[in-house]
């Protein structure tokens, strides 16, 4: 056994590594100018054992940012600049890579060990830190396994903690993520709710965005969860993981058939169907079966539970939108007697898990009392029941707003004749927008398939209810 000093060494285990597969690369990109473009996407300096190795391919990529050559003269220069290439060997030893490599056709090949071999030194890394959080026998079980889970999901998808960056790696996921950048097959910038009042508003949902949905009960607030859901998995081929604490799987199953038909959800539901509504249902089912939509349906959800099979779905297939109906029946995987503390950590659970799979979450809440107990029945930021952290991590706050839910059609008659009676007429109140503008949307919802869409005018201005 050697150590990384060509010294003999006994009874010492290093971690593993291949010097031999580490001054290929670098000798491939020194002997040939286009080899960096065929590694640069996902080999970094940090894969590198040797200091010397990484040193040398930290300046390669300095020069390819700058677009200028890179040989044995314009790295030993960068070296220079660093005040390390007399630490790395010299000019000798930049000799020595270009001499270990008659060809750079490998170098793809060598670079993959050196990233395999850098991602076993990681593992055992992280197997350390997940012992130690075994030693400290932390009093929550459950805290402690997601803790463990969060350092493997982590390196799987080289997330690690958060530096100082400099602004141009900023700028260079902009121009990736915007519609600046060459499309990428599957990726989705953000996710469009499919109601166009409503997307040009919001610019669709966007990335790491924790987004409430807030209405008073009967107002339809998962209905246009689960229409939002619709919309984003079958027009725009979002991959969409739907958590339903309050309805079970065949619920679901019901009201997604019944807005795709449109077939009273009850007729769906107790199965008295027409032939001809059967033959519907049938083709509807098919083009349901398509939808990348996958539910849980766990009644007894957790933060911790919900992060966990996030993760997991998310490694499998790519999630695109994440959406909780609703928060309010989730409980904190730490236990505390103080239903708004545990509010608190929930909301944060939700806000850290958009930020760290990068995906916006849709988190559907009730409404405290206070709205019915004033007029007008315009709900209000204060009304998020068991609130106050749901208003401050929420990035967007999406209110539903029906004034034919407050006033029978006699009743607004009385009050205003003038104006026709607003039945399944719903606004959509963004009381709350963080990177952009506050307003309000409208659509129509019908009631009989529990189904909102956009919404239509006449000529005369009043909104057609066919």
């Amino acid at each position: 056994m050697y150590g990384d000093s060509g010294e003999p060494q006994s009874n010492v285990k290093l971690p593993p590594h291949d010097l031999d597969a580490e001054e290929a690369v670098l000798g491939s990109l020194l002997i040939d100018p286009e080899a960096i473009f065929k590694v640069v996407t996902f080999l970094k300096a940090e894969d590198f054992y040797r200091e010397k190795n990484r040193w040398t391919y930290e300046s390669c990529l300095q020069l390819y940012e700058r677009k200028e050559a890179i040989n044995q003269i314009t790295v030993a220069h960068e070296l220079a600049r660093q005040q390390q290439l007399e630490a790395a060997g010299g000019a000798a030893y930049l000799s020595h890579l270009v001499s270990q490599v008659p060809t750079s056709v490998h170098v793809e090949y060598y670079s993959n060990i050196v990233r395999r071999l850098s991602m076993m030194r990681r593992l055992i890394s992280a197997s350390n830190q997940i012992a130690a959080i075994g030693y400290e026998s932390p009093p929550d079980a459950d805290d402690a396994l997601d803790r463990a889970e969060g350092i493997l999901f982590r390196l799987r998808y080289g997330q690690s903690r958060r530096d100082f960056v400099h602004i141009r790696e900023v700028l260079d996921r902009y121009f990736e993520e915007s519609s600046l950048a060459p499309d990428r097959e599957g990726f989705l910038p953000h996710v469009l709710t499919g109601f166009a009042d409503l997307d040009k508003i919001l610019g669709g949902m966007q990335r790491s965005d924790m987004v409430v949905l807030a209405a008073r009960p009967s107002l339809g607030k998962t209905s246009l969860a689960l229409n939002i859901a619709r919309n984003a998995a079958l027009d725009h081929g979002a991959r969409v993981a739907l958590f339903s604490l309050e309805m079970s799987k065949m619920e679901l199953a019901y009201r997604f058939l019944s807005c795709e038909s449109g077939i009273d959800s009850q007729r769906v539901r107790l199965d008295i169907l027409s032939e001809r509504q059967r033959e519907d249902i049938m083709e509807t089912m098919g083009v349901l079966s398509e939808a990348p939509i996958y539910i849980d349906d766990s009644p007894f959800l957790t933060d911790s539970d919900m992060r966990s099979k996030a993760r997991r779905l998310h490694s499998e297939k790519g999630i695109d939108l994440i959406i909780v109906d609703f928060i309010q029946l989730m409980r904190s995987s730490r236990y505390t007697d103080n239903r708004v503390q545990e509010m608190g950590d929930i909301s944060h659970c939700i806000k850290e898990l958009a930020r760290e799979l990068d995906v916006p979450i849709l988190a559907v809440s009730q409404l405290s009392r206070a709205v019915e107990a004033r007029h007008p029945h315009t709900p209000m930021l204060s009304d998020l029941r068991e609130s106050g952290s749901i208003e401050q991590d929420a990035d967007v706050v999406l209110f539903i707003y029906r004034e034919d839910v407050y006033f029978s059609e006699e009743e607004w008659d009385n009050k205003f004749p003038a104006r026709p009676y607003p039945k399944g007429i719903s606004e959509i109140i963004v009381a709350k927008h963080r990177n952009g503008p506050v307003g309000r949307a409208h659509l129509f919802f019908r009631e009989r398939i529990a189904k909102f869409e956009n919404l239509e005018k006449v000529e005369s201005g009043r909104p057609s209810l066919l």
